[in-house]
């Protein structure tokens, strides 16, 4: 592919036709000779990136398969649409590439966007009809071929009773089975979904996306190895006042509003902090607010991640002044702070300096930070102790069933998903969306907790 800049509209893909004509399922086995402007080349991977955390969340929360269905349809439905309908299938392939280059770059990203991608193709392929699945098997070329009439005659028997095991009727006359080698298609194999005869597993057509998947995850491992010696030799030296900044960004991205000016249920003052700490902060701000109105101090990185957060859910400058004059006054002095501390708060409001605007911190930033000694800031769910974090759940009130939840997603790295199940347990309401971000929990959180309060009054 060819960046070009924004400037140059033609049309993508205009050169090839390969794009028309392509299964509905593109396998991505090489990049067409396209131009992608600079402005496409990071929103259709953002698109993209969207869907494949969508999925993420999704497997993570266990969804079953026909839920897992439904999620990736309206993903795909809401984030890769485009204002041409002739330029969707482009955008398809281009975000793909893009991605393909960002998540190369080591073996936890490769690892990561070949599961994502696999699982997105799985279930793009189950959504398409015989016709078009049998286009795209034809696209993989498999030396694989039906069983004859005779061959299905004699294990048909033995095939009802795999089908009767799964709660599926029997395969009449017309089925299509498919004889290949048991290893093509382990995840069959391990869940004695398939009869297997002298070494070949007997696959139905609905269970072909077992094979295919297989086909299309061993494909892509291979190309993402080849990307990145591409990328460590030549690409990232080349591009690196152009494209290198933007794919270096994209996997951690955080791809939500920025919280920069407070929204609907987030305008807080002094008179009403600690009780909203209470209740309504999630645990990475509650343990910096609680430590310091401990210590009456915190350092550099906890005073940014506390004070851009409290921004964020619209404590204005004079309050955000107020708030910490009174606690670091307690410890430093009133004379210290106003020479020392007073200018970093009205910097982070604009106020100083280059007037920038700047946006509170979300989860993606928080977790890749790496507190020091004496730190209170980063996200707990990945920097405490399991001790340590067991004893702050247990203060926020997480009962011991939804704990262990919890500490079963921490084990497992999912530290997002682990926040987002305190949020649940402790507002008695799933949260579909995901906890993303630190402003977002406390918005979330004042969306359920102030219409009780209202009620109530």
């Amino acid at each position: 592919m060819e960046i070009v800049r924004p400037q140059n509209r033609r049309n993508l893909l205009s050169s090839s036709n390969e794009a028309v004509s392509a299964p509905t399922i593109p396998l991505y086995r090489s990049a067409p000779p396209l131009e992608v402007r600079l402005e496409d080349f990071e929103s259709f991977a953002i698109d993209r990136l969207r869907v494949l955390k969508g999925i993420s969340d999704g497997m993570s929360r266990g969804k079953k398969a026909e839920e897992m269905e439904n999620l990736v349809k309206d993903l795909w439905k809401v984030n890769m649409r485009h204002q041409e309908a002739t330029q969707v299938l482009n955008k398809d392939i281009i975000s793909h590439f893009v991605l393909r280059l960002v998540y190369c770059r080591t073996e936890d990203l490769r690892k990561w966007f070949l599961s994502m991608e696999s699982a997105l193709f799985r279930y793009r392929f189950r959504l398409l009809n015989a016709e078009a699945q049998r286009t795209v098997m034809e696209e993989f070329d498999l030396p694989y071929r039906a069983v004859s009439n005779v061959e299905f005659e004699s294990i048909k028997e033995k095939l009802g009773q795999v089908a009767r095991s799964m709660g599926q009727p029997s395969p009449t006359a017309d089925a299509i089975f498919y004889k290949v080698p048991f290893e093509e298609v382990p995840e069959l194999v391990a869940g004695r979904r398939v009869f297997i005869n002298q070494g070949y597993a007997y696959v139905a057509m609905n269970q072909i996306v077992s094979l295919v998947a297989t086909q299309f995850r061993s494909q892509l491992s291979k190309a993402l190895i080849l990307t990145n010696r591409k990328w460590t030799s030549s690409i990232r030296e080349q591009e690196k006042h152009r494209l290198t900044p933007i794919v270096e960004a994209l996997s951690s991205s955080y791809l939500g509003p920025d919280y920069s000016q407070s929204r609907e249920y987030a305008d807080i003052s002094l008179k009403d902090i600690d009780q909203v700490a209470k209740s309504s902060f999630p645990l990475c701000m509650r343990h910096l607010f609680d430590k310091l109105k401990e210590d009456h101090h915190l350092k550099h990185g906890g005073r940014m991640q506390l004070g851009l957060f409290l921004k964020g859910v619209g404590l204005n400058l004079d309050d955000a002044l107020a708030f910490w004059r009174s606690e670091f006054s307690k410890k430093v002095g009133l004379e210290k702070f106003e020479k020392q501390y007073a200018y970093n708060i009205r910097h982070n409001y604009g106020k100083e300096g280059k007037r920038t605007d700047y946006t509170p911190y979300s989860c993606q930033k928080i977790i890749s930070s790496t507190p020091g000694a004496g730190d209170h800031h980063g996200c707990p769910y990945r920097h405490f102790s399991e001790e340590n974090l067991r004893a702050a759940l247990s203060g926020m009130g997480v009962n011991s069933q939804a704990m262990e939840d919890v500490m079963d997603k921490v084990r497992n790295r999912h530290y997002q998903l682990a926040c987002t199940l305190t949020f649940e347990a402790l507002h008695g309401m799933p949260c579909d969306a995901g906890i993303n971000h630190p402003n977002q929990y406390f918005s979330d959180s004042q969306k359920i907790l102030k219409p009780k309060k209202d009620s109530s009054a």
